[in-house]
């Protein structure tokens, strides 16, 4: 039998061959998965014995790993704003860039307290509706997806959150079918040009869901589809935030002044400083 450190170490050195960026912590968060381990158990009892069986699927979960299959999608979750998300083949991976339209969020409304109304346009796995929801107890939501996967999964992660109580997942086209207004409507669109798709990293382009990331000939089909439903769906004082692709941030705003809904100032930037969130000036 292998012991945990031998994988571990067998793991972390495949992985560098396969030239994943960071091999030892990708290693250790495999074995963790895997096998159903805390950190304390890979470092207090590394000299523990894997069964051939456990071996086995680890060595299957790592081919996948080292082809490119992110891990997100091998073990089935990802946390986003410390929430823990199941994925489906329908859903995106929640990126940590995305939490900057949750800060941007926060900023607009501090006020904690506030029954906000909240439309997620593109829900997906509904990571950006449920993080919203935890911050303000008293709001409630409203998710919509194109995809009746994607929303199956929203509402199985609202439940298992305990949120499902305050959120409602219907499936449709953006606004379509939408009635009331909201005083806060996020997205996280596809933005990436159908031209480009085929040059995105394989952890993108062959896991992640087309219909997610295909944003028409110039990418900003959504955002031409979303920009003009702001006017009718936010309520007075309302704000919008949009995730931003790289670069579009000039043509965004143009297209919210356009409806008259403008952006309230520069896009709010990740941590890799990329213009990633515009939030429109209150309604």
């Amino acid at each position: 039998m292998n012991r945990r450190a031998d994988l571990l170490r067998t793991l972390a050195a495949r992985f560098a061959a396969a030239g994943l960026d960071t091999p030892e912590r990708e290693a250790r968060a495999l074995l963790r998965a895997a096998l159903g381990l805390s950190d304390l158990d890979l470092v207090a009892r590394d000299d523990v014995a894997v069964a051939d069986d456990d071996a086995a699927r680890l060595e299957s979960l790592a081919t996948r790993r080292a082809s490119g299959e992110p891990l997100a999608r091998l073990t089935g979750h990802r946390e986003f704003w410390s929430l823990d998300f199941a994925l489906a083949p329908d859903t995106l991976v929640p990126r940590p860039d995305t939490e900057t339209l949750i800060e941007a969020g926060l900023e607009a409304f501090p006020d904690h307290t506030r029954a906000l109304r909240i439309l997620d346009l593109g829900t997906g796995s509904g990571a950006i509706l449920a993080a919203l929801l935890s911050e303000y107890p008293a709001a409630w939501g409203l998710g919509v997806d194109l995809s009746e996967g994607a929303a199956r999964q929203a509402r199985a992660n609202l439940e298992r959150l305990g949120l499902a109580d305050r959120a409602a997942i219907l499936v449709g086209a953006w606004d379509a079918g939408i009635s009331g207004r909201f005083d806060l409507v996020v997205s996280n669109p596809p933005y990436i040009a159908s031209t480009d798709i085929p040059t995105l990293e394989v952890e993108v382009r062959t896991h992640d869901p087309l219909l997610a990331l295909d944003g028409g000939a110039d990418g900003l089909d959504a955002y031409r589809a979303i920009t003009a439903a702001l006017p009718r769906l936010l309520a007075p004082g309302g704000r919008a935030i949009l995730e931003l692709g790289i670069g579009q941030e000039t043509d965004v705003v143009a297209l919210l002044a356009a409806s008259g809904v403008p952006a309230d100032g520069p896009a709010r930037r990740d941590l890799g400083d990329v213009a990633r969130a515009i939030v429109t000036a209150p309604a």
